[in-house]
């Protein structure tokens, strides 16, 4: 036994030391190392209009030197979400050796060829290749505009290109290509132009190391640069927030306090008794907590929501805990749909759990009605999305393997989850804890002023949430719709985590406005209430297409508004989830505190 003890001991040390191996090695695989000489891959990938951010081509669809057979790269899924086609070129670099006007191709444009580089120039066509997974940007062309009377409207194509490249010891740190005194070549001329295109390569030695690296390309700037941190607007917009909570917490519980106080000097009788010579919210006790109409559908957005707002919170504490590093292209979005799919059982669990306690019977019908509340418009929106991409020929256009293998993933992990969580909340379920019974006959609702309409109680709480973000959603936007990187993720906790706090405090209040008025129909209310802010969202996207961006064309277009639409609807459902909860818990709270036999 003690031999047996001993070689088990020696087996799983040497199988401890076989794994402390097998993780240094992907250690030191993580950071590529290159010795003098050795070939340092460029791989082309994609072109597009320089305003239009999302619609792109793959390089080689322009009439540039290319190899006889391309070899594409191997892609994670969101490179291949993100529009990257990355392909092997016909540049030659190789670790810290200089090249001087090398040669890299000859073409001979045609007149379609030359139309269709003329037009892409003028459409101001940058291209991106990826070294090292450091992309690399420049424009396809030059335009120069010069004179009134007579007026000069010259287009040339770039034929040379500078590759200037830092490295540190064996590792590569930056990459950019430059023009500087290089002249273009003009393309105004006969059919049958030929050119010659060349490029140079200049190595440079830089202190910063590999780890810091992304710092480097964070401070480039061919890009605008406009996600400058206005510290004076988010604090202003911190304390406005703080202020209208204190407002609002406070009056609310003076109100309270002296409801409290009236309402509880007659001790005597029963629960049933309390109606008689009140008014207010205490009247209504017997309704306040009546079932709402469509309780499928309410179950739904509240699972959903649930869904949102933990996948919202899981990525940005990923993101904060550096998971998402500016070389790796389109981690983030494998990361939303992993994490998109793995909190299906939430959603379902949620929702399901919920529908019991409140009486449904049809809760395999309310399990596809969650699963789909979401997904549906989504693949709606994709489709179309989708075909007008492929229509145009843009790299945006999902390959059928992706699109087969994010439908596996629904259909085989997000689905299958989403039964199980609804299940498992089905099961678990008890009673609905209400402090008063309901009666059989519903009370009616008296006429109610006009400032207690849903309208106006959608427009008080849509506005105040979006007060609360609107300084934080141009730098979202910036970075969804735009180009730059987004690192302020502490302030992105805190800006989502005081939207949550508005959306809560403004329910509570509204629903106490309401239930004062006699109205007991707050289940929807609570919802629609502070859900409308995905419609003040939605309202900034048009704004922002309109005069904070450049975006235009077909493509473009379909894809912002599109994507905006289910982006409003998204805070519209996680809003509405925090509003009903908190409406509810405040419910349950002021009607167990009245002092009823």
């Amino acid at each position: 036994m003690q031999l047996g003890r001993g070689h088990r001991q020696g087996g799983w040390q040497k199988t401890m030391g076989l794994h402390r191996i097998v993780i240094l090695c992907a250690l030191a695989s993580w950071t590529t190392g290159y010795k003098q000489g050795d070939n340092v891959t460029l791989y082309v990938n994609k072109v597009g209009p320089y305003h239009n951010p999302q619609e792109t081509y793959h390089y080689y669809t322009l009439p540039v030197c290319r190899p006889e057979k391309v070899h594409h790269k191997s892609l994670s899924l969101g490179e291949v979400l993100d529009g990257d086609r990355m392909a092997e070129s016909l540049y030659q670099i190789r670790f810290r050796e200089n090249v001087e006007k090398k040669p890299l191709c000859h073409l001979t444009l045609t007149e379609t060829q030359i139309e269709q580089l003329h037009e892409a120039i003028e459409e101001l066509f940058y291209f991106e290749f990826v070294l090292d997974d450091i992309p690399i940007w420049g424009f396809v062309g030059y335009i120069e505009e010069s004179g009134f009377l007579p007026h000069s409207h010259k287009v040339g194509l770039w034929t040379h290109l500078d590759f200037n490249i830092e490295y540190n010891g064996e590792s590569v740190i930056f990459a950019n290509v430059s023009v500087k005194d290089v002249k273009p070549v003009p393309l105004e001329g006969a059919p049958g132009l030929t050119v010659t295109h060349t490029y140079s390569v200049r190595w440079f030695e830089t202190p910063l190391t590999h780890s810091r690296r992304g710092e480097r390309l964070r401070d480039y700037s061919f890009f605008p640069k406009t996600l400058e941190i206005h510290w004076l607007s988010i604090i202003n917009s911190l304390v406005l927030v703080v202020l209208l909570l204190g407002f609002v917490i406070i009056i609310l519980m003076r109100v309270l306090k002296n409801d409290f106080a009236r309402y509880n000097v007659e001790e005597e009788g029963g629960c049933d008794d309390l109606d008689q010579g009140d008014n207010g919210w205490k009247i209504i006790h017997t309704d306040v907590f009546r079932f709402p109409p469509c309780k499928g559908l309410l179950c739904a957005v509240l699972g959903v929501g649930a869904q949102f707002l933990t996948l919202a919170t899981g990525i940005i504490v990923m993101a904060l805990f550096g998971m998402f590093n500016v070389h790796h292209h389109g981690s983030i979005n494998s990361a939303a749909i992993v994490v998109y799919a793995l909190t299906s059982c939430v959603s379902g669990y949620v929702s399901c759990s919920f529908y019991t306690q409140i009486g449904g019977q049809r809760w395999v019908w309310n399990i596809i009605l969650t699963s789909s509340l979401f997904s549906a418009p989504l693949f709606l929106t994709w489709s179309v999305v989708n075909s007008i991409h492929w229509w145009s020929g843009s790299t945006q256009a999902l390959p059928a393997t992706t699109v087969l293998l994010l439908l596996g993933a629904w259909v085989l992990v997000g689905f299958p989850l989403t039964v199980i969580g609804g299940i498992v909340g089905k099961n678990r379920a008890g009673s609905f804890q209400a402090p008063c019974r309901t009666r059989n006959i519903a009370r009616q609702i008296p006429p109610q002023p006009w400032y207690k309409h849903t309208a106006v109680h959608m427009a008080i709480g849509g506005f105040l949430p979006f007060s609360a973000i609107s300084v934080e959603l141009y730098y979202i936007f910036a970075t969804v719709w735009g180009r730059e990187y987004y690192t302020l993720y502490g302030i992105l906790l805190c800006v989502f985590a005081i939207l949550l706090s508005v959306g809560a405090c403004i329910s509570v209040a509204l629903t106490y406005f309401l239930l004062s008025g006699e109205d007991y129909q707050w289940w929807w209310r609570s919802v629609l209430s502070t859900g409308s802010t995905g419609l003040f969202i939605f309202v900034y996207s048009v704004f922002y297409y309109r005069n904070r961006s450049s975006m235009s064309g077909l493509v473009q277009t379909t894809e912002f508004f599109g994507y905006s639409l289910l982006t409003a609807f998204v805070f519209s459902l996680m809003l509405g989830s925090v509003s009903f909860w908190a409406s509810l818990a405040f419910i349950r709270h002021i009607y167990r505190s009245l002092k009823m036999d």
